[in-house]
């Protein structure tokens, strides 16, 4: 069941909260409470919209339980290197990504996983067939480890056929897209917005601790 305003429930909690703060008169807040947020503030996702929204530490707490069935989840700070984990061509073209670069993700609400990839116009949602991403993941079953809503495996193919796999908060997959979107040029993305990815890989792999042995939960 969805959450409810019945009493003890994560809604009822977050209206208390509303009702007993006040709204700040400038500076970024919570989008669910109105209390205010620093700069570097987590993320909660509407589940049914796929929405992203500011969170302050109280709401992110409230929907950080990731056995209830929820409308509101907050993103964890959770990054994964899976080693030596590279889909090949064949992989690749079964999921009919047509660039190199592609975050991919568990759509609880279609009950499917989806993939975006950056370009001109931000990210571009493409539906995975589920015949080959279910290949995908019996290849290498340590993928099960990821979060639906709110994480995403973060892919890029490089020319010689390799790449790497992250496990990455969703925000920060939208983070790397709006920067790419202001830099983008051509096809491919041109020099610049491949200079951002190198960055932005180069930070991603700093944070992240190597998958194995981590079981799905």
């Amino acid at each position: 069941m969805r959450t409810t305003g019945r009493q003890g429930s994560p809604a009822a909690a977050l209206l208390r909260i509303a009702r007993e703060r006040p709204r700040p008169a400038d500076g970024e807040r919570c989008e669910l409470c109105a209390a205010p947020v620093g700069e570097d503030h987590a993320h909660v996702v509407n589940v049914d919209s796929r929405a992203l929204l500011c969170g302050c530490r109280a709401c992110c707490l409230l929907f950080a339980d990731e056995g209830a069935d929820l409308r509101y989840r907050a993103v964890p700070d959770r990054y994964l290197r899976f080693e030596g984990l590279t889909m090949d061509g064949r992989a690749w073209d079964e999921l009919q990504i047509p660039v190199g670069l592609a975050f991919l993700f568990r759509n609880s609400v279609q009950d499917r996983v989806v993939a975006f990839y950056p370009g001109p116009a931000g990210a571009t949602e493409s539906e995975l067939p589920l015949d080959a991403w279910e290949r995908v993941v019996k290849a290498a079953p340590e993928l099960s480890v990821l979060r639906s809503d709110v994480e995403a495996l973060l892919v890029r193919r490089s020319d010689g056929g390799g790449g790497s796999c992250h496990l990455v908060p969703i925000d920060a997959c939208y983070e790397l897209v709006g920067r790419l979107r202001t830099l983008w040029r051509g096809f491919d993305g041109g020099q610049e917005a491949h200079t951002a990815m190198d960055a932005f890989f180069a930070q991603v792999d700093g944070r992240s601790r190597p998958a194995a042995g981590i079981e799905a939960r």
